[in-house]
């Protein structure tokens, strides 16, 4: 009876990320492929816009940025900028100043309160027709804000999202993984846009209508719970893979990772928050998206912690299932392992730089998840793109990482050969 409870829950547990990472895409491609695609209106409209660039300690790109957005092919006396300071101490809000009266705006926030405080103190005083959501080191295409607004035609679109892209995905291992991640996660929005809506936003670049914008809590993600509140009131948000941006990762892999863990743990108690989404009377098919696309997601290392431990006791005792997943989880981990004590190298071959960066990013999700079950939500941020003092450290390798790793393959070995000693 006890070998069965292991094998059911182990089957199940197992059955979780194939889904999330294969199956829920192709079903939103068959979806899209028999005839449930939505279609909507486009039109070449030009809206007054306001374009907001959060900012904490930016000077390094922050001119860049704005020289970058009053260069962008919209009509000048239709686009504004507004930089929202969240107080930066590095310089950054007098370069904002150098551009006031080309229609640049400082907005600064005392207090370090968080982006999202800053973003409900920046929209108080706008009264243009979109806003358009930025942060410093996204550099815009000419046609950005073209292609963003030209949805707002249907009045049904309520937010548009764009394709922000990484301009050093060929430098190193770390930006490598993040931006064949970021390629899978486009495919699926497009395929989510086309079927109801694009599940969340992205704080680089994404638009909503001004009039729906309403004050977020100081824990809320914006462009997660933003475009959920959108969704809850009947408007839909659509994907534009032409209105693009370019930005640098963080570089390295602990700096992503840790990253994602911000993120989830601040999307998990965002998705709660608007729980309305997730019931499928209420949302239709977005239910089924976000649930798939985002919560199981977050919960897969969760499945994993769950999967390993039965699949030890049925490897033990030569059930085949458990020795098969034993044999594939070292199969992952030594790699994986590899990739760790490696992750500075900037070369690092993807065989092992993918799966440290599967297994990294899995870690840190169930570190946000576990701090946001404990009530605690980061709500300032830092940029996490390198620094020259980062650049000349070793990040990420520890004693307590490497024995971590060396414990879950001692395990698994020894599970496989339990049976023949």
């Amino acid at each position: 009876m006890m070998m069965t409870t292991f094998l059911v829950l182990t089957i199940i547990c197992l059955l979780i990320p194939p889904y999330v990472y294969l199956g829920y895409p192709l079903i939103l491609w068959l979806l899209n492929k028999v005839g449930f695609r939505r279609l909507h209106s486009c039109s070449e409209i030009t809206p007054r816009v306001t374009l907001i660039i959060s900012c904490y300690n930016e000077a390094k790109i922050l001119r860049q940025k704005l020289h970058n957005s009053l260069e962008l092919d919209y009509p000048v006396e239709k686009l504004f900028v507004v930089v929202v300071s969240d107080g930066s101490d590095d310089g950054s809000d007098d370069i904002a100043r150098e551009f006031i009266g080309l229609q640049v705006r400082l907005v600064r926030q005392e207090g370090r309160l968080g982006k999202t405080m800053g973003l409900n103190l920046a929209l108080k005083d706008l009264d243009t027709d979109i806003v358009v959501f930025s942060d410093a080191n996204a550099m815009y295409e000419r046609q950005a804000i073209r292609n963003l607004v030209k949805h707002f035609a249907d009045p049904e679109v309520g937010y548009v999202v764009g394709a922000a892209l990484y301009t050093d995905g060929k430098n190193n291992a770390a930006a490598a993984n993040e931006d064949l991640y970021w390629h899978y996660e486009m495919t699926i929005k497009k395929w989510e846009s086309q079927l109801h809506s694009v599940v969340g936003g992205d704080g680089a670049i994404y638009a909503i209508r001004r009039e729906l914008w309403e004050p977020l809590q100081q824990r809320d993600i914006n462009d997660f719970v933003n475009p959920l509140q959108l969704v809850a009131k009947g408007y839909r948000g659509v994907f534009e893979p032409e209105a693009r941006c370019f930005e640098e990762t963080a570089g390295n892999f602990s700096k992503e990772a840790k990253r994602k863990e911000r993120i989830v743990n601040r999307s998990l108690r965002g998705l709660f928050r608007v729980k309305a989404v997730m019931n499928p009377l209420r949302s239709g098919i977005f239910s089924y998206m976000v649930i798939s696309h985002k919560l199981l997601r977050w919960l897969i290392p969760l499945f994993a912690v769950l999967t390993f431990p039965g699949a030890l006791v049925l490897a033990s005792q030569s059930v085949l299932l458990g020795q098969i997943l034993m044999l594939g989880a070292l199969l992952l981990l030594i790699p994986s392992f590899i990739g760790y004590l490696g992750q500075n190298y900037p070369r690092l071959p993807w065989v092992f730089s993918f799966p440290y960066y599967f297994v990294s990013v899995n870690f840190y999700a169930l570190m946000g998840i576990i701090s946001a079950l404990m009530g605690r939500t980061q709500i300032t941020w830092n940029s996490s793109r390198p620094h020259t003092a980062e650049l000349n450290k070793i990040s990420g390798i520890s004693l307590t990482g490497g024995l971590s790793y060396l414990v879950l393959i001692v395990c698994g070995a020894a599970a496989l050969c339990w049976p023949y000693v």
